[in-house]
């Protein structure tokens, strides 16, 4: 059966519910999509959690993980900005930090990343920008 998303009804009510937002291959440099959707997120009143193992630091004045397991606290939504093809290894541990959604960017889809997902517990998002969508079903903020 071919992967269908969530309704629009159900995206709103995960952002309006969600607070953590761990962001897997965020840049820190300002230019990169990444980057530019994270600080807006962030400006939304998100917190975002970097995850890029080849940043130390900080990344938009929050901690910069290595991987999802390094982060200390709870995690909402897993925000994805990584190839297709890495996105299993992404899904697993979003599986066992106890996340609750695995959202995929837009252009990034994998079936089998959302299999395990969705079998761990997590609902799935692919192919969407959470920016984007955030813009159109709470454009007046959380």
């Amino acid at each position: 059966m071919a992967f269908e998303n969530l309704s629009r009804e159900r995206i709103k009510e995960i952002l309006s519910a969600s607070n953590q937002v761990a962001v897997v291959g965020l840049s820190d440099k300002p230019d990169r999509v990444s980057y530019m959707v994270a600080e807006a997120m962030q400006k939304k009143g998100y917190r975002i959690i970097p995850v890029n193992p080849m940043v130390e630091g900080t990344i938009l004045g929050e901690t910069c993980y290595a991987s999802l397991s390094d982060i200390p606290g709870p995690v909402d939504i897993v925000n994805v900005f990584r190839r297709s093809e890495q996105t299993v290894p992404v899904a697993e541990e979003a599986v066992k930090i106890k996340a609750k959604v695995l959202w995929l960017q837009l252009g990034i889809h994998n079936g089998e990343a959302a299999s395990i997902a969705e079998a761990g517990g997590l609902e799935v998002i692919m192919d969407r920008c959470i920016k984007v969508e955030d813009s159109i079903l709470l454009p007046g903020g959380k």
